[in-house]
């Protein structure tokens, strides 16, 4: 597992890589890769000069930040081992058709969290093969 279940230290991991991007620091590659979702997200980086224990309510109509850039890492993992295997090619098909890697990330996203979501409330691990039918009618 690349993350640990604690809350705030994912957290920190966020404001701590982008800390460092921004201060010109060296990086570990996983550190690059957060850096990397966080510089394409300006308007989650004040979430990370501030305190890292607030609750973002789906009531409020709050997005959580570090769920988001966390589904963005999530979906450049599964495209980078094509896991479930066709993905990559969805990803390629769905970034060409819009002309934007991130957008077609964003797009997958939905069904990502869906999936995810899915397997936490039935208490099994997420279905691959529907969630990659759901990607593949994008």
């Amino acid at each position: 597992m690349i993350f640990g279940q604690d809350r705030d230290e994912l957290r920190r991991m966020y404001r701590d890589a982008w800390h460092k991007q921004t201060n010109q620091q060296p990086l570990s590659p996983l550190e690059s890769q957060i850096a990397a979702v966080v510089a394409e997200h300006p308007e989650y980086q004040e979430a990370l000069a501030g305190e890292l224990d607030k609750d973002y309510s789906v009531e409020g109509a709050e997005t959580n930040p570090f769920l988001h850039m966390g589904l963005h890492l999530g979906i450049r993992e599964q495209i980078a081992t094509n896991r479930p295997a066709g993905i990559r090619k969805v990803f390629e098909q769905l970034a060409a058709k819009t002309g934007d890697a991130h957008a077609a990330e964003h797009r997958m996203i939905d069904c990502l969290a869906e999936a995810l979501w899915e397997a936490q409330r039935s208490g099994q691990p997420p279905d691959e093969q529907r969630y990659l039918e759901k990607l593949q009618r994008l």
